[in-house]
């Protein structure tokens, strides 16, 4: 076990880091601002240099030296401070020995539990030791378990001279939940020659595609009168509405796609006769099906216009990231050498596509490739979420492996 993981990770599980995608600010909250300052406090404590705050993007960065003479590469650890948009206030972790693989009674006033029946990955963690919330927020596993095994790692190195190893950068940001964190991320200050998000499932995940995304927003002026003189007169925005999400293709939505497959997610739908507005995400693997998505949604609303003598209704696309497959797979060492990491410690590589984005996403299309690691936690952003000690000290281990077998180039 790797002293002061779990220590460390109730430490900061406990502080509300939650990010707000209202916040015109960078990081979007304070606690943020705060949490980054005791990152500093810890990172020096165990031994690091060129530890930074940098004001304008709301990262922490620090270096691990190298203590070997040859010209080897710089692997960089990336992961959030931000939690995800659900309760962050007073998190208490329950921790539940050799789990036996039964319902986990979280909350016992309020008839909260976590159960196989629900959630049959609970299975795989038979005879571990979970830490679950008490169901009233999050766990903040994500990605406070990322945090930890990077500290984690590198101070096992630290403790370990003899280990052989090159640089090592880490670096500690804001806002990935809210889809902001990674926009102002400074390769060049970093200077890494490839990186990982630690930022994902479970146990053996290995991720370098992401999905192409953007956001669509539709605003519907509709044109409201008397219902009893309406003939011929009146255009309900909400109909409207209603009609242009039913053009959309009824398969390619988030409820009835899996692996590769895009879709559009409907978000959110407000309004009156009068007015309404739509929100959606548009998502694909393919940059191709991507580009489609966008003119199909494109093409409905110019369809639905032609029936009026002006336009009633207006669509904001705004691309949001890409793939990060497109540039991962011209320099594929990141992928390399974490598949061989997880081997060496008998871990199986799971190597499948996110359905989703990380900060790897834009940080690779900034010049520097950085496919994404998993953390170990599970049933992210509620109050089922969970994390199994053991998966933390897995995920140390192979950030441990990466760094020694970077070394060896």
């Amino acid at each position: 076990m790797h002293k002061n993981l779990v220590e460390r990770f109730v430490k900061y599980v406990k502080i509300n880091t939650r990010s707000d995608e209202s916040s015109t600010t960078v990081p979007s909250t304070q606690s943020q601002v705060d949490f980054a300052k005791l990152l500093m406090d810890d990172l020096r404590e165990i031994g690091l240099s060129e530890i930074d705050y940098n004001e304008k993007n709301g990262f922490v960065t620090a270096t691990l030296p190298s203590n070997i003479e040859a010209d080897v590469p710089t692997a960089g650890f990336i992961a959030h401070m931000d939690t995800a948009d659900f309760n962050a206030e007073n998190i208490q972790p329950q921790f539940h020995e050799n789990y036996n693989g039964e319902e986990i009674i979280l909350n016992k006033e309020k008839s909260i539990v976590l159960s196989p029946k629900d959630f049959p990955n609970m299975k795989n963690y038979v005879g571990q030791t979970l830490i679950t919330t008490d169901g009233n927020t999050l766990l903040g596993s994500d990605d406070k378990s990322g945090i930890v095994e990077v500290i984690s790692a590198v101070e096992y190195l630290i403790s370990n001279p003899d280990i052989k190893h090159g640089k090592v950068r880490v670096a500690f940001g804001p806002d990935e939940e809210i889809g902001v964190g990674a926009d102002l991320f400074d390769t060049d200050h970093f200077n890494a020659d490839f990186a990982y998000t630690v930022d994902g499932g479970p146990v053996g995940e290995l991720e370098y595609e992401s999905f192409n995304a953007a956001s669509a927003v539709i605003s519907i002026q509709g044109k409201n009168v008397h219902p009893g003189t309406a003939k011929d007169t009146m255009i309900n925005a909400l109909k409207l509405a209603v009609e242009l999400d039913s053009l959309l293709p009824e398969q390619e939505v988030p409820e009835k796609t899996d692996g590769r497959e895009g879709f559009y997610h409907l978000l959110g739908l407000n309004g009156t006769v009068e007015e309404a507005k739509m929100e959606y995400i548009i998502r694909d693997h393919s940059r191709e099906l991507f580009e489609d998505k966008k003119k199909t949604i494109s093409a409905i609303v110019e369809q639905l216009n032609n029936r009026f003598d002006q336009e009633r209704i207006t669509l904001t696309l705004k691309d949001q990231y890409y793939n990060m497959r497109e540039i991962i797979e011209k320099d594929m060492r990141s992928v390399e050498v974490a598949d061989q990491a997880m081997r060496n410690l008998d871990i199986e590589p799971d190597v499948k596509p996110i359905r989703g984005g990380t900060d790897g996403s834009k940080i690779s299309f900034m010049g520097l490739p950085t496919p994404n690691l998993f953390a170990g936690g599970e049933n992210f952003h509620g109050r089922y979420e969970f994390v199994a000690v053991e998966s933390m000290e897995k995920a140390t281990d192979v950030i441990i492996e990466i760094i020694k077998l970077t070394g060896q180039a």
